[in-house]
Formats: structure tokens, C-alpha cells, sequence
């Protein structure tokens, strides 16, 4: 289903290199999307990684296309299979059209990882750094409550910036900026209708080759 966007595709507000297109997905949009993300999510069940220690996370996550993200106590991998040893679904057509339309990449993403956030799931500071070609971009969407995302520097320490991110936003981390640490301190709760329940997605668009 092709998606409503702005009519112009300019980041509104950069974040230390991080590029945001606020409000790029209008509320039909929002709601196809969210349609499409539920047939993934029949496909390849929500799921609570762990980390290296052994703990699981308090974001629970999924993914589509060729490689799924996945985390247990022999660290983090792409790996071709959902726990449950079903391949993962194909990336709609949807989230595909967002990917083209900002990304600025000739190479189409081979992950979309999806992530839930309830009212007290956390992400703390990270790079993506697991992917073959570091020069690709990371695409990342978000839907649902509001969240609040802190941006570091491309080592760990120092400073960090924060921006409300909204559902509808759309971000862009590529050039020096694909590599800054960056998290989700928190999200707010019911300040989105568009889950029944509250929460917050966000999908990350990844090319993992």
C-alpha cells in the first residue's frame, strides 16, 4: 500500500548529523503501516532478546526481510530465522517506499527491525554497528507514544543532545552520524492514540550484506 507523506522530503531538525523528517508519515499513513507491521508480527511473534549478561530486554522485537536482529549470551547477530525457526517475513511494500524516499542509498534494506516499547521499556546508548557495510545508512520510523532519544558522540562519553521523537518521525543516521551512540531513555505514555493499548514501535531499517 503506497504511503502518505510531507509533500517535501527535507529533515526538519538535524540531531549531531542525526537527520529528522518530523511528521513525514500523516495519520492514514500511520494507520496502513500499522496494518502491515501486525501481519509481521503474525508471521514472526514479538520476542525478548537477551543481552550478553544473560538479561533479558525490556524491549521486545521482531523483524522482516532476509536477516532478522537477534541477541542471546553469544552476542549480537543477523541471523535467517525467527526463534521459532520460521524464516522472517518479507519487508512490506510500505516500509520499503520510506526507505527510498530518504535514504539516499541505491542498495534496498535486507533487515526492518521491529521494536516495542511498552510505557517502561528502555534502550540504552548504542551503536549499530553489526552490519557488514558501515557506510549504508540506518533508516529508523517511529510510531505510537512519544519517545525521548539521546544522541551521543561516535565514542562512548561525553555530551549527549535529546529530542522528543513523535509517531510519524522518521530519522535518517548516515556520513559521520551512522556511528553516534544513541538510546531511548523513555517513552510517554498516552500521548499517541494510534495503539489501542499505548506503546511505541519503531522500525530500523538496516542493509545487513
Amino acid at each position: 500500500m503506497s504511503v502518505l507523506v510531507r509533500p517535501t522530503y527535507s529533515p526538519t531538525v538535524s540531531v549531531r548529523g542525526i537527520d529528522v523528517y518530523e511528521h513525514f508519515l500523516l495519520g492514514p499513513s500511520q494507520m496502513a503501516l500499522l496494518d502491515d507491521i501486525r501481519h509481521i508480527t503474525r508471521s514472526a511473534p514479538l520476542f525478548r532478546p537477551k543481552t550478553r549478561a544473560g538479561k533479558e530486554m525490556s524491549v521486545r522485537m521482531t523483524s522482516a526481510g532476509k536477516f532478522g536482529w537477534y541477541s542471546d549470551q553469544k552476542g549480537y547477530r543477523y541471523v535467517r530465522r525467527h526463534p521459532l525457526g520460521s524464516p522472517w517475513p518479507e519487508i512490506p511494500a510500505s516500509v520499503m517506499q520510506i526507505w527510498d524516499e530518504v535514504s539516499g542509498s541505491s542498495r534496498r534494506p535486507e533487515c526492518c527491525l521491529v521494536n516495542f516499547y511498552d510505557g517502561d521499556a528502555r534502550m540504552g546508548l548504542h551503536q549499530d554497528r553489526d552490519e557488514a557495510d558501515l557506510n549504508e545508512p540506518v533508516v529508523s520510523i517511529s510510531l505510537g507514544d512519544d519517545a525521548l532519544f539521546r544522541v551521543g558522540n561516535t565514542t562512548r562519553g561525553g555530551s549527549t543532545e535529546s529530542i522528543w521523537l513523535h509517531s510519524g518521525d522518521v530519522c535518517v543516521m548516515s556520513g559521520d552520524a551512522r556511528l553516534a551512540y544513541h538510546g531511548i531513555d523513555r517513552v510517554a505514555p498516552h500521548t499517541s492514540t494510534l495503539l489501542p493499548r499505548g506503546g511505541r514501535i519503531n522500525l530500523t531499517l538496516r542493509v545487513v550484506t
